[in-house]
């Protein structure tokens, strides 16, 4: 292959961490700006701050929580990364897919916070009822692909550095999945102090904001770790790392 064909590839690979990255970091970005901005509504004076994220599916927002999901669901699917090697049990290109079909779900499957009143297709065809329970695994398995690929994959060959950012992300993505399930418990089941603290400090939709972020910097990490190689190694051609793609070992 032609060596500047070979170096837009590696460029192309390098754009698609990198969307993601900049994807989960700004979704709650904008979905925090945007309910503080909104315009006044019927039963509040100002725009407020929806109690989880997937909540904004039944906002005026509607449109940039699900195309944004969406987005993430096609560059997850389509990502390929490395091929599997001798002693690996799962490789990126399943692992992509399974979190990206996860992101999907989240964005089709709306959860219960419009009620029961029916506004997608899937609500029209499984009932309202029903959609939260697929909104609810599809998140889980959204975020715990990516978790795994943070400890397993984007932590495997890098240096230390790198290393420690990655297991930060990956341990901050099982806290945000573990303190949203407690503040759900503490919200439908425990109430009292706990379901007002939930509820007034909107604490399920930070949780939520943080298991993102975690996602989103991983993301960004890796690719810019992988251009900063590529950028090493890009005269001499024949010298690139050798392991299903780059070795951030290398670049310290």
């Amino acid at each position: 292959m032609p060596e500047q064909h070979r170096a837009d590839l590696v460029l192309s690979f390098t754009r698609v961490r990198t969307a993601l990255g900049i994807l989960g970091m700004c979704l709650p970005l904008v979905l925090v700006l945007g309910g503080l901005l909104d315009h006044p509504r019927i039963d509040a004076e100002t725009g407020r701050i929806e109690p989880t994220i997937s909540d904004f599916y039944h906002t005026t927002y509607r449109d940039i929580f699900v195309g944004t999901l969406c987005a993430i669901g096609v560059f997850l699917i389509s990502y390929r990364g490395y091929r599997r090697e001798a002693g690996e049990w799962i490789d990126d290109d399943w692992l992509a897919t399974t979190a990206g079909i996860g992101a999907f779900g989240v964005a089709f499957f709306p959860n219960e916070g419009g009620g029961v009143t029916v506004t997608s297709m899937t609500q029209n065809m499984l009932g309202a009822e029903f959609t939260p329970i697929i909104h609810y695994l599809s998140a889980l398995v959204f975020f715990s692909s990516l978790a795994a690929f943070c400890f397993v994959k984007f932590a495997r060959t890098c240096s230390m550095g790198r290393r420690r950012v990655y297991i930060a992300c990956g341990w901050g993505i099982v806290a945000a999945l573990v303190l949203t399930a407690v503040a759900v418990i503490f919200k439908r089941f425990v109430g009292g102090v706990g379901r007002e603290m939930v509820l007034d400090y909107n604490l399920i939709f930070w949780f939520e904001a943080m298991g993102i972020w975690a996602f989103g910097l991983s993301w960004l990490t890796k690719s810019k770790a992988d251009l900063a190689l590529f950028k090493r190694f890009e005269k001499p051609s024949d010298d690139l790392p050798s392991h299903s793609g780059l070795d951030e070992e290398q670049i310290g």
